[in-house]
């Protein structure tokens, strides 16, 4: 059973990108057959019982599709409305909280956990010249704490009083905090516990009512009891070439880490404000969060990784380093494109997400079989879609200076006539670059393009960076300038050089 739509839900209630268009999407539907045969073949492969994803589209859920069952005893479909737990994609919730109470003031990042939680006061760290576990630690996996994915998602259903007896205990450590990477769902619990004594109310209170009704999800959950019988999907592990049904654990103080269960439709809310974050502007804040502390959560605190061996399900060498930011992962690939998202993967479920900020996509999937890989899956599709597509990454709009010293520039190409009185240069420019050799470059490039037909706009690598393209009839030619941090911004750095057509 397979089903798939492509649709125009409005994501979000606040605006969508400044720079949607429509075009963007005709160019994406082209590849949505493909990516719902690339969904099936690989659901049937890897013997999920159910599979449902979606893609989001400059702020909007516009293709979803649904595949087998979430009750296979019965015969239930699986739907973009279908309920999932998504393990721990949940994590990115508990720090966007933490985030929002730091807006608010009241707390602080580089707290000591402590401040919060007396009873860590008390720990024996590793060494005797180990900092405190801060809140910052705990978001980015740095606490010390060991790699623990079996036992921490076995405690999901924990009260508040045993995570507290696990401090009061002591904490075996596998390093001092802020000193490596360790993926730690006790990191996040304890940062679910921290919201509860800063905030007043329990993470799932505080989330629910700062985040998730803010987006309308109204359909997510924390407690599978909650959720309506014809909308929950169980959970499965494939075992003697049969699916063996897994017991679902209860709502408790692991849930921060990976307790949440939510549907496509509900989901995409919220990879549509994670898109909306990009890129700065002036626009009104209309998210639950500010624009800049969704930034900050994607940003790669805790660099972790390098893969030069990569390679995509065609082949192609695509390296990629790696890191995690505040509840999400984060890659930059050989190319320069960034991937944003989590993995998630319970008894079950496995579940992942990703957007790449600069196309403004976003890809998500969930499944209920145990620890399903639907990160592979995502990123297949991912790659697929923008190859075929053929969609360029969203730009950057230029800044006004940069706009107005490319105007001051062209006016003097290729002959440098009057350029040191011109006043747009920076005091080390004509040490770092001397006239005549600027204008016998310049004009022996001239030369080659041929009579100049057009200049292009600034492409905007940042509001002080950029270059612009001049078309010639026989080459092309290619400007590109940095400016200075003074005001205004003089140019510091020029260089120039034919490109192909």
């Amino acid at each position: 059973m397979l089903l798939f739509c492509s649709i125009a839900l409005s994501a979000q209630t606040y605006k969508p990108p400044i720079f949607a268009d429509a075009n963007r999407l005709k160019e994406i539907e082209s590849a949505y057959p493909v990516i719902d045969k690339l969904y099936k073949e690989y659901a049937e492969q890897n013997h999920f019982p159910g599979l449902v994803y979606g893609i989001v589209v400059d702020g909007k859920l516009v293709h979803t599709g649904s595949i087998g069952y979430t009750n296979l005893k019965d015969k239930t479909e699986a739907t973009s409305q279908s309920d999932f737990r998504i393990a721990s994609m949940s994590k990115s919730f508990t720090a966007m909280a933490i985030l929002k109470l730091r807006d608010e003031g009241k707390l602080k990042l580089d707290d000591p956990a402590y401040l919060y939680i007396p009873e860590m006061k008390g720990l024996k760290y590793l060494t005797k010249d180990a900092t405190p576990i801060t809140i910052r630690n705990l978001l980015t996996h740095s606490a010390g704490f060991p790699e623990d994915n079996p036992w921490g998602d076995r405690q999901l259903a924990n009260t508040d009083e045993q995570l507290i007896d696990l401090y009061k205990k002591g904490i075996s450590f596998s390093n001092d905090p802020g000193l490596g990477y360790e993926y730690s769902n006790l990191g996040f619990a304890t940062l679910g516990y921290i919201i509860k004594k800063v905030s007043g109310k329990s993470y799932q209170e505080y989330i629910t009512e700062n985040i998730l009704k803010p987006l309308g999800m109204t359909h997510t959950y924390y407690e599978y009891n909650k959720v309506p019988k014809e909308q929950l999907a169980h959970g499965y592990r494939w075992l003697d070439n049969q699916w063996v049904e897994q017991p679902m654990l209860h709502d408790g103080s692991y849930g921060a880490m990976g307790g949440m269960i939510t549907t496509i439709e509900d989901f995409s809310k919220y990879v549509a404000l994670h898109l909306d974050a990009w890129p700065p502007r002036d626009d009104a804040e209309t998210g639950p969060v500010k624009r800049s502390s969704i930034r900050e959560m994607q940003y790669p605190w805790d660099v972790n990784g390098f893969n030069a061996n990569y390679k995509t399900a065609t082949g192609r060498s695509y390296p990629f380093a790696s890191a995690y930011c505040y509840g999400l992962r984060w890659r930059k690939y050989a190319d320069g494109m960034t991937a944003v998202g989590h993995t998630g993967g319970l008894p079950g479920f496995g579940s992942e997400w990703t957007i790449y900020p600069e196309y403004g996509i976003g890809v998500i999937s969930f499944a209920n079989l145990t620890y399903a890989n639907a990160g592979s899956i995502n990123i297949q599709v991912a790659d697929t879609l923008l190859r075929l597509s053929g969609i360029k990454p969203r730009q950057l709009p230029a800044s006004d200076i940069l706009n107005q010293r490319r105007d001051e520039l062209i006016k003097l190409l290729p002959n440098w006539d009057n350029a040191q009185s011109s006043g747009i240069f920076a005091m080390n420019f004509f040490m770092d670059y001397f006239p005549d050799k600027l204008r016998s470059e310049a004009k022996s490039i001239f030369d080659k393009a041929g009579k100049i037909n057009s200049v292009g706009e600034v492409v905007a690598e940042n509001q002080l960076r950029g270059y612009f393209i001049m078309k010639g009839e026989q080459a092309n030619i290619k400007v590109s300038f940095t400016l200075t941090p003074e005001n205004p911004a003089l140019i510091q750095e020029y260089h120039i050089s034919l490109v192909t057509k």
